[in-house]
């Protein structure tokens, strides 16, 4: 799931953005034109990417246009489409962008901590990223225009759950890793157990509003219980 830079702030300025070259124009207050600065550019796509979140979840991913995100962003239609293609895939690098934030644990081909504390983090931040209310709120989306609109269903999958399974199953392959764990199941195997393990059921309470966001004590609870229930279907 991304799921986002845009999940730290709860509105997005729509204000006229004024771009600062770094160029002195010679007038107080003004700068003259000129190419803009890195930091410009990256602050540019971050509120676009922030604005196209908010739209997709104030009014469904049907219903959102380019046009109406880059009149909010205010960019050109034709910006989008040079930097991602369309709106598959804009939605595509707004939940690539929250799962970057909330799942940057380090390289996990690498990390060489006991198996148990790499898992304990990654799921720690696996559960805060998925009981965020505008996580859950991306996932009603999706589940209610999924059939009529399967490009939303294959971006948010591959953007999002796709490749969660994908960093843990090589994650699992890891010939130093593998060893910990039966033989008989497969790395792919491996990792789909233990994300169902660690979600348990928060996710379900959250969708069908049975729960409010759940406390840092109700999430680390829930990953103790998950990596128990986990190592004690799974260790060698």
């Amino acid at each position: 799931m991304s799921y986002p830079i845009y999940f730290d702030s709860g509105s997005v300025e729509t204000g006229i953005v004024r771009v600062n070259t770094g160029v002195d124009s010679g007038i107080p207050g003004c700068k003259a034109a000129g190419r803009p600065r890195a930091a410009d550019m990256e602050a540019r796509m971050r509120n676009l990417l922030e604005t196209a979140a908010c739209l997709f979840l104030e009014k469904g991913y049907s219903k959102v246009s380019l046009e109406m995100i880059a009149r909010e962003a205010h960019v050109a239609v034709r910006t989008i489409y040079v930097k991602f293609g369309g709106k598959a895939g804009l939605f595509n690098a707004v939940l690539a962008a929250g799962r970057s934030r909330y799942l940057n644990i380090g390289d996990m081909g690498t990390d060489m901590r006991p198996v148990e504390q790499i898992l304990s983090d990654f799921g720690l931040r696996y559960l805060q990223l998925v009981s965020m209310p505008k996580i859950v709120g991306l996932h009603r989306m999706v589940i209610a225009e999924a059939h009529t609109n399967p490009e939303l269903a294959i971006t948010y999958n591959q953007a999002g759950p796709g490749q969660t399974k994908e960093l843990l199953s090589r994650f699992f392959a890891r010939a130093d890793i593998k060893i910990d764990f039966r033989d008989d199941i497969p790395a792919d195997a491996l990792a789909v157990h233990f994300l169902n393990c660690i979600k348990g059921d928060f996710l379900n309470r959250l969708l069908f509003g049975q729960d409010e966001e759940p406390t840092d004590a109700d999430l680390r609870h829930g990953v103790a219980l998950g990596l128990n229930l986990f190592f004690n279907g799974t260790a060698r």
